[in-house]
């Protein structure tokens, strides 16, 4: 077994490894961004070392200086978690070279799944049934409008060869769409990937995106530990998982099981890896590889009785599996919610900041997988999860009741977070029936709902000023029983002593807070992050919708639309340039002004 282990990597899967670590008697190195000084996983490792001052975006991605931090701790062994480095095959090599072993994959089997369109082709010559697509990359947007309109149909997938997680993936419903689609995909696929090379697939409208979790050892062994079901997403990226998938059989299982233990035969594969697939009208389709432990690792976990994470070590370390396909038997439903700093109301807007309060769910059948605590600051320059909130229980019913139990005693002071959008679905009639919930996801209307409501405060007279207000929670006794209250009114002056003048009379009452715009000629943005593109001209008249502005937060592009229809008078953005939440981006003022 390793002696020291380094974890090259941040957040709750940094925290996730120290702890299989521990667990088998192996020290832990961390590394960190010079933003993450204080976080959870530095302190919680049994060394931990600086990789800045490189931005703290890329520190991770800094392959020498990684190299550096283990030749100076020590490290015997590396593992990568999942993103930044889990699925680069140079620096698996590198380590291999300094005789540094890579706790995942071999490199070859990397770069067979790594590529897409690759791992596409590898499965189509296996017999593993592949979407209907291209098994080379399009080299152009002529040959992408070529194949899509003669060979594919519309819509079509726009897919980046090196993707995954979302990145790099785009959607043309007609041939006008093909060129953002086949821009956005290749800018995105070179700037998360370093690979801006695309492939297309036919569009399945609602699938149902079923993956199969697989452990492989260095003898040959290679067993599935069941299916996971990750249907509800947004921008293409993961809400919501359950194990097992509501909508397969036994029959199926196995069938979806033999793809994959056939896949990873077929690139001599050895580690945790996932193959993920499509499942619509009875047919199950390979999508890809993850030659890496998942986010979602979790729900298989506690169904099957099995720590991933440290199988995933044992079979670094030259251990055998000490199960067979027969020992591993489902048990019970397990649904995991991921809780972002989102704002599902305002379309999955970034919601970056600190964290005041903090307080997780427990009892039975209740897992939280966290990097963070009081204090904590969840920062724009990385992936919006805070944490990741696991139940299990007997069956789906009894699960979901548990989670929406474990979702209301969650506490995250001071923070937008998905908990509401969660709370939401969990009580719908879509997600009760096992049902992708894509409509839901998608419609404005009803994600805005989810919002909890602001308190309402009297608005002043014209032209006065208003009256400072607090909002203030109390416990309160009246007649034996107790009562949570909120209070909104006149702040306090001097410290907490009297009341502050009584504000005078109001014309009308407004809720506190507003959306981007407020209804006024200044289009505000809602989030902070980073101007990637102005799509919109001074002078120019647009309609309410129209794209203004694309800015780039927490590791993603938000599209900031207009407000109003009318004519823009003033752009207040540029390009590479910084934007805080409430800033204005544009002016907006109406075509006659």
């Amino acid at each position: 077994m390793f002696n020291k282990v380094l974890i090259a990597n941040r957040g709750e899967i940094a925290i996730r490894v120290i702890r299989a670590c521990e667990e088998l008697g192996i020290d832990t190195v961390a590394v960190y961004s010079e933003a993450d000084r204080d976080a959870l996983h530095v302190k919680r490792a049994t060394e931990a070392y600086l990789i800045g001052p490189a931005p703290a975006a890329e520190s991770y991605l800094v392959v020498d200086k990684i190299l550096d931090v283990i030749e100076r701790s020590g490290a015997d062994a590396v593992h990568p978690g999942y993103g930044f480095l889990a699925e680069n095959a140079e620096f698996a090599r590198a380590l291999e070279e300094r005789g540094v072993t890579f706790i995942g994959p071999p490199a070859s089997a990397i770069d067979a799944m790594g590529s897409k369109t690759k791992a596409r082709e590898l499965m189509a010559a296996a017999g593993v049934p592949i979407v209907p697509g291209t098994t080379e990359a399009v080299e152009t947007i002529e040959e992408a409008r070529r194949i899509a309109k003669d060979e594919i149909g519309y819509p079509v997938a726009v897919k980046a060869a090196a993707g995954g997680g979302g990145k790099g993936f785009r959607v043309a419903l007609t041939e006008e769409n093909i060129e953002e689609a086949f821009e956005g995909a290749a800018r995105e696929g070179e700037k998360f990937f370093n690979d801006g090379t695309v492939y297309l697939e036919r569009y399945l409208p609602d699938p149902r995106h079923v993956e199969v979790q697989i452990l492989a050892d260095k003898q040959g062994n290679v067993v599935h530990l069941g299916e996971r079901d990750c249907s509800i997403q947004r921008r293409h990226q993961k809400l919501i998982e359950e194990a097992p998938a509501p909508m397969v059989d036994e029959e199926m299982r196995q069938r979806i099981g033999k793809i994959a233990t056939d896949a990873a035969k077929a690139v001599g594969y050895h580690s945790a890896g996932t193959i993920e697939g499509m499942l619509q009208d009875g047919e199950y389709y390979f999508l890809e590889m993850n030659t890496r432990v998942q986010v979602e690792h979790c729900v298989t976990e506690l169904v099957t009785g099995i720590d991933i994470v440290r199988e995933q070590i044992k079979i670094a370390a030259g251990q055998e599996l000490q199960f067979t396909q027969d020992d591993i038997v489902l048990k019970g439903h397990a649904i995991e919610c991921r809780i972002n700093a989102e704002n599902a109301a305002k379309n999955f807007s970034p919601a970056p900041g600190m964290i005041t309060s903090y307080r997780e769910p427990t009892g039975p059948g209740v897992r939280v997988d966290s990097g963070i605590g009081p204090n904590s600051e969840i920062s724009p320059m990385y992936d919006p999860m805070v944490a990741k909130l696991i139940v299990w229980d007997e069956d789906r019913e009894s699960a979901t009741r548990r989670m929406l139990r474990a979702l209301g005693e969650y506490e995250i002071g001071n923070l937008t977070t998905l908990l509401p959008f969660h709370k939401a679905i969990m009580a719908t009639e879509q997600w009760a029936k096992g049902e992708t919930c894509r409509d839901l996801v998608e419609d404005k209307a009803w994600l805005k709902a989810t919002d909890p409501p602001a308190p309402e405060v009297p608005e002043p007279v014209d032209g006065e000023e208003p009256a400072p207000t607090v909002s203030q929670d109390y416990l309160v006794e009246v007649s034996g029983r107790r009562f949570n209250v909120k209070v909104v009114g006149p702040a306090f002056g001097g410290g907490g002593g009297a009341a502050a003048p009584a504000a005078k009379k109001v014309t009308r009452a407004k809720r506190a807070g507003g959306g981007s715009g407020g209804g006024g000629d200044a289009l505000q943005s809602p989030i902070q992050g980073t101007v990637f593109k102005v799509l919109a001209e001074v002078g120019q008249t647009v309609e309410e919708g129209a794209l203004i502005c694309i800015v780039e937060a927490m590791k993603m592009e938000n599209e900031i639309t207009a407000h109003k229809a009318g004519v823009v008078k003033e752009i207040s953005v540029e390009v590479g340039g910084a934007v805080g939440s409430g800033d204005t981006i544009a002016v907006i003022v109406a075509a006659d002004a």
